[in-house]
C-alpha cells in the first residue's frame, strides 16, 4: 500500500516511474511513431519520365520514425514513403524537430523509401513538387520525430541479419557482341538497363546483388514489440493502379510485420519500417528467366512484401536483446563536382527541343535534351551530407543517392562494425551513385540528368569519407 501511495504522489508531481535499469545502472529508452504524408488528389507524382496527376489513394503514405536514447545520446531515424526527398525539406524538418526535442540535427537520419507511387518531393525529369506539399512534408516528417520522442520509454534492443535472394536481380545487362545500344545522347553504351525478359541478345548481368536483410528490433522493457527497422537492397516493385498513391512493398512490409508481431490496439503502437539499401542497379525482375504470369495491380508488391517479411520474422525469432547499448553518430558535409554539359551538347539539346511537337517531352532524346538544358545552369559543385550511426556494435551509413549495390557490399565488407548496412536516399537527393567502372559501361543510371549528375569518381570519395567516420566512431567507442 505504501508503494502504491508513493507512485501516486510521484505521478501527481510529474515524475515518471521507469523500469529497472540494466546491470550497469544505465537506462536505454526508445520511442516510435508514424506521421501521414499522403499528398492531395490532383497533385504531382514523379515516378515516371512524365509527370502523373494523382487520382486516388490506394494506401496511405507515411513518415515512420524511431528515436533511441542511451541516457547521453539520442538518435532519430525517419523513413518516408517518397520516391526521393530534397535536402531542403529534410533540413527544415530536422530544424523543427530539434527545436522541440533538443535532439541535435546531426543525430537525425531522414530518408526516402523510393516508392514510385507517392507525392512529388523533388524536381526530377518533368515533375515539380507542389510548394504547399513541400511545406506539409517538412512539418509532418518533423512530427514523426517529435511524436516518437514523446513516446520514449524504457526498452531493449537487438538485431540480426537474414538473407532473401529470391527477390533481387541486377537490372543492368551486358549484351552479346555486336549488339548496339544507342543512348539518348547519340552515343553507344556497353550495358542496357531492363533489357526485357526473353531478349535473345542477353549475355550476363553487369553486376552482383545483395540479398542480406538486416533488421533492428526494439521491444518494451517487458518484452512487447515496439519497433522494427529493416533494410533491403531492392528498388521499388511497382504495378500500382493508374494515378494511385501507394507506399509500394515498403508499406506492405510494414503492415505485414505488424500482423505478425503486434495487435492492432497495442499501446504503444508497434511501428515497422523498411529502408532502402543500396539498390541503384537492382530490381525485382529476372530478365534471364521465364516471363511471369500477368499480375493484377499490387499483386507483385504484396508478394515481395510477404516473402521479405517472412524472412524478417525468422530472424526476429532468434534475436538476443540487450537492456542497454551506447549510441553515437557523426556526419560530414563534402563537396562534389557536377557533370555539366559542353557547349556542343547544349546546342544539340536545343535543336532537339526546337523540333519537339508537344510541350511534354515524350521520346528519350527529348526528355534528356530538356534535362541537358536544365543541367547547364547547375552549380559546378554541390554539397551533400554523409552520416554514420553507431548502435552498440552495429553501424549504419547514410548516403543521399541511389547507391549501386557494389558500393554497399564494399561498405559492409570493409566496415569495422559488424553488422553494417547502408540507407540510401538519406538526408537529401543527389541522383544515382554508380562506380567509376559502371560509368565506363554507360547505361541509364549514368546518363547525365537531375537524376544522375555527380562526378565520375563520386563513389570513391563518398566511401572514403564514410570509412573515416566509421574509424572515428570505432576509436571513440565507449
Amino acid at each position: 500500500m505504501k508503494n502504491v501511495y508513493l507512485s501516486l504522489v510521484l505521478l501527481f508531481c510529474g515524475v515518471t516511474l521507469h523500469a529497472q535499469p540494466s546491470s550497469s545502472g544505465k537506462v536505454f529508452r526508445a520511442g516510435a511513431a508514424t506521421s501521414n504524408i499522403s499528398p492531395k488528389i490532383g497533385t504531382s507524382n514523379n515516378g515516371n519520365f512524365q509527370d502523373v496527376t494523382i487520382r486516388s489513394i490506394h494506401d496511405e503514405t507515411h513518415a515512420r520514425s524511431i528515436v533511441l536514447d542511451d541516457g547521453q545520446t539520442k538518435l532519430a531515424i525517419v523513413v518516408s514513403d517518397l520516391c526521393m526527398v530534397s535536402r531542403e525539406i529534410v533540413d527544415e524538418a530536422k530544424r523543427r524537430a530539434s527545436e522541440v526535442t533538443k535532439i541535435p540535427v546531426a543525430n537525425m537520419m531522414m530518408s526516402a523509401t523510393h516508392t514510385h507511387s507517392a507525392g512529388t518531393a523533388c524536381a526530377v525529369f518533368q515533375s515539380k513538387p507542389d510548394q504547399e506539399y513541400v511545406r506539409f512534408l517538412s512539418e509532418r516528417i518533423a512530427d514523426a520525430v517529435i511524436r516518437a520522442h514523446y513516446n520514449l520509454a524504457p526498452a531493449r534492443i537487438g538485431w540480426g541479419v537474414g538473407s532473401e535472394p529470391s527477390q533481387v536481380f541486377n537490372r543492368r545487362w551486358r549484351m552479346k557482341p555486336g549488339t548496339r545500344i544507342i543512348n539518348p545522347f547519340g552515343k553507344e553504351d556497353q550495358v542496357k538497363m531492363n533489357p526485357g525478359i526473353g531478349n535473345p541478345n542477353l549475355l550476363e548481368p553487369a553486376g552482383p546483388t545483395d540479398p542480406e536483410l538486416p533488421i533492428i528490433s526494439i521491444q518494451t522493457a517487458d518484452g512487447r514489440p515496439l519497433a522494427l527497422l529493416a533494410n533491403y537492397s531492392l528498388h521499388y516493385v511497382g504495378g500500382n493502379g493508374p494515378g494511385e498513391v501507394s507506399a509500394d512493398y515498403y508499406g506492405m512490409f510494414a503492415r505485414r510485420m505488424k500482423q505478425l508481431l503486434a495487435s492492432e490496439d497495442q499501446d504503444p503502437a508497434f511501428v515497422a519500417i523498411m529502408s532502402n539499401g543500396t539498390s541503384g542497379n537492382i530490381n525485382n525482375i529476372n530478365f534471364g528467366g521465364k516471363a511471369p504470369d500477368p499480375a493484377k495491380p499490387y499483386e507483385r508488391m504484396r508478394t515481395v512484401a510477404n516473402v521479405v517479411a517472412a524472412e524478417a520474422f525468422k530472424v526476429y525469432q532468434n534475436i538476443r536483446y540487450q537492456d542497454w547499448v551506447s549510441l553515437s553518430s557523426l556526419q560530414k558535409e563534402i563537396a562534389l563536382k557536377v557533370r555539366k554539359p559542353t557547349a556542343d551538347e547544349v546546342a544539340r539539346a536545343r535543336d532537339i527541343i526546337s523540333k519537339a511537337q508537344k510541350p511534354v517531352m515524350t521520346s528519350p532524346e527529348e526528355v534528356y535534351a530538356r534535362e541537358t538544358l536544365d543541367m547547364k545552369d547547375y552549380p559546378d559543385q554541390v554539397k551533400l551530407i554523409l552520416q554514420a550511426f553507431r548502435i552498440g556494435d552495429l553501424a549504419i551509413s547514410a548516403i543521399p543517392c541511389e547507391v549501386f549495390v557494389e558500393i554497399g557490399l564494399d561498405i559492409k565488407k570493409r566496415s569495422p562494425f559488424k553488422p553494417t548496412f547502408s540507407i540510401s536516399l538519406a538526408n537529401g537527393y543527389n541522383g544515382y551513385l554508380p562506380t567509376p567502372e559502371h560509368h565506363k559501361l554507360g547505361g541509364y543510371e549514368t546518363w547525365r540528368a537531375k537524376s544522375s549528375y555527380l562526378e565520375v569518381d563520386a563513389s570513391r570519395q563518398i566511401t572514403a569519407s564514410l570509412f573515416e567516420l566509421f574509424d572515428t566512431l570505432k576509436n571513440t567507442n565507449p
